[in-house]
């Protein structure tokens, strides 16, 4: 009878010994891949100290993520049930920054800056466009800017239907010195055609920009939100009105942004006391936004507000063309600011992260580390040395500790090339 061989003796008589050693150990190898479990995780963010306010968290963990979600935060999770290891010891990871005021309608509103390199390469994974566009120019910011960068964007509508596309250094008249294009008419179409990225309605106060009928513009945006079901966000600092007549237009749910500038009609009396309508604002619902911006942020201010246990609700940056080169440079240094000013760096992540996630309707699952939620992450360190920081008003100060984003995960993805090692296992 015919002995039929195997491929494994077919291999011995046909090859070499050495060579059928080298094979058989090849196929073994395959068979052993082969066989292995796929790792459990898509990215491991391992040894830091996380910080998540919304779980009152600031402990070691490591963050595993699976299928752009959270999938564990736990204490020494093996590196080999992951394909690719972030590592963090030595550095804060806390959720991924949401910056509630920037202006990134790059190209057509004066203040634009592109979006990518000035937020999600800093830590900030989620922005609110702060009424750079108006009806007549939103369709343009959602088709260049939201449909297309990196960055998570979202908008605040401005009241005026050209936005933020007239006031420059060039040209200092604002988009509401003439009421006729605030139109609330206008605004409520482009938000109902738009409501998964617009999530309140902007409005400018200034002198140079509503002139003296800041409070008309403030009631013609008040009537576009209330419409809408969504919060406006109101620009203060230098107003023709007193800010109480301001604030008494204001409701739960609104946002005073500047809250801390050294101008006029701002928070403090003329004797550095915190107003009574601004607690009374607060008291009822009405939340303060840093916005630091060119000129509406002021130590002293801030210092004094502090001082009074007056805290803002959320720290944002207002960055924009005219300040990016400093004094705010991104958002992480405003951050800094605070931390100068004495907020501990729970209390600086919880106002840059979980506050901005429940200020505004954003999707779900931002602002936090908790399993299930969207894996956005930031990885920052704390310089520790002596840093300048300067605010709106020219005054610099000697900080001891400044945060540095290191890395950033959105969706679970990692964004551009991180400074750490990033080990593929």
């Amino acid at each position: 009878m015919l002995h039929r061989h195997s491929r494994r003796e077919f291999l011995r008589c046909s090859l070499p010994s050495s060579l059928v050693c080298a094979v058989a150990a090849g196929f073994e190898d395959v068979l052993a891949a082969q066989s292995a479990p796929a790792p459990r995780y898509d990215l491991l963010i391992k040894g830091g100290r996380v910080i998540d306010p919304a779980q009152a968290l600031s402990d070691e963990r490591d963050v595993a993520v699976a299928g752009g979600r959270i999938a564990r935060l736990d204490r020494d999770i093996p590196a080999r049930e992951a394909r690719q290891v972030l590592d963090a010891r030595g550095k804060i990871v806390a959720p991924g920054l949401i910056d509630v005021h920037v202006h990134v309608y790059d190209g057509v509103a004066p203040l634009g800056i592109p979006a990518d390199p000035n937020c999600i390469a800093k830590g900030v994974t989620t922005v609110l466009d702060a009424g750079s566009a108006g009806a007549h120019t939103f369709p343009g910011l959602r088709k260049y800017v939201i449909n297309v960068v990196e960055t998570r964007v979202f908008a605040a509508l401005n009241i005026s239907v050209v936005g933020q596309s007239t006031l420059s250094e060039d040209n200092e008249n604002g988009e509401l010195l003439d009421l006729r294009y605030a139109d609330p008419r206008l605004a409520i179409r482009t938000i109902e055609r738009n409501r998964d990225v617009i999530l309140g309605v902007k409005v400018r106060l200034s002198r140079n920009i509503a002139g003296d009928h800041d409070l008309a513009a403030l009631r013609l945006a008040r009537e576009a939100a209330d419409a809408v079901r969504l919060p406006v966000m109101a620009h203060i600092g230098s107003t023709h009105s007193p800010l109480k007549d301001i604030l008494a237009l204001l409701s739960k749910g609104d946002v005073i942004t500047h809250s801390f500038h050294g101008r006029d009609n701002g928070i403090l009396d003329g004797r550095g006391r915190v107003l009574p309508e601004v607690r009374a604002a607060v008291e009822r619902g009405v939340h303060l936004d840093v916005g630091h911006g060119r000129a509406s942020f002021s130590f002293d201010v801030a210092e004094k507000a502090l001082r009074q246990e007056l805290l803002p609700g959320t720290i944002s940056s207002d960055v924009h063309q005219f300040n990016v080169h400093g004094p705010v440079y991104d958002l992480v240094t405003t951050l800094s600011k605070f931390l100068h000013l004495g907020l501990p760096l729970e209390a600086v992540i919880e106002r840059s992260a979980t506050n901005p996630a429940r200020t505004f309707a954003f999707p779900s699952g931002l602002g936090t580390l908790r399993a299930g939620a969207e894996a956005d992450v930031a990885v920052l360190s704390v310089m520790e040395g002596n840093f300048d920081l300067t605010d709106a008003q020219g005054e610099t100060r000697v900080g001891h500790r400044k945060l540095v984003p290191v890395a950033t995960v959105k969706s679970g993805r990692l964004y551009g090339s991180a400074s750490i090692p990033v080990v593929r296992v």
